[in-house]
């Protein structure tokens, strides 16, 4: 089985032709496809794991409550998601980083070590530090995370699953996006190493 997926590459148009239709098969038997939140139940099983930060509540919708107002919002949704984090959701996360490390390894490409954590356009513009690659994409990260969370969702939530709802605030996230990512990344990236 190795050698057939070694063998078959897809070009971007297949690839996407199959992402559409995972997305429309998620929405039709489940729900739309959005990630981001896992990371705000992650922190919230580890918080409630040191201090209560769930409790049941019969008075509450979903059943549970907290009192951190962004936990309890939508009826304790979030509440109830940390106190029974096997769901849907929070497994779809963790199938994303397990179908990310297999596709690396039935991947023909080969990638050399040093490329993979200094890719050569980090190195021609940044050199060969890895703390200051660690740090900026650390901190990269974060920046993403918060502004996904401010807006109310992420990249799949709002550019995928939002667009292909025809959702105006799924529209103008993915404007808004792109007119800041490539600006930064040409400015960041330009004229190599100095």
């Amino acid at each position: 089985m190795t050698k057939f997926i070694k063998k078959k590459k897809w070009k971007w148009l297949k690839s996407g032709i199959v992402l559409g239709f995972v997305f429309i098969i998620a929405v039709i038997f489940v729900k739309p496809i959005g990630v981001s939140t896992q990371f705000v139940i992650f922190d919230g099983i580890v918080w409630n794991s040191v201090k209560e930060l769930v409790v049941e509540d019969a008075g509450a919708k979903s059943g549970y409550s907290s009192l951190n107002a962004y936990i309890n919002k939508s009826g304790g949704k979030y509440a109830e998601n940390i106190a029974n984090p096997i769901n849907y959701s929070f497994i779809f996360a963790f199938a994303m980083i397990i179908g990310g490390f297999t596709g690396s390894k039935l991947s023909n490409k080969k990638i050399k070590k040093e490329e993979k954590s200094l890719p050569k356009v980090w190195q021609d513009r940044f050199g060969k530090s890895m703390k200051k690659r660690y740090l900026v994409s650390f901190l990269g990260g974060v920046i993403a995370l918060f502004g996904a969370r401010l807006a109310g969702g992420c990249t799949s939530g709002h550019m995928m699953s939002g667009m292909m709802q025809t959702s105006i605030s799924g529209y103008l996230f993915t404007l808004g996006t792109f007119v800041v990512a490539i600006p930064t990344a040409i400015i960041l990236y330009r004229g190599g190493r100095r």
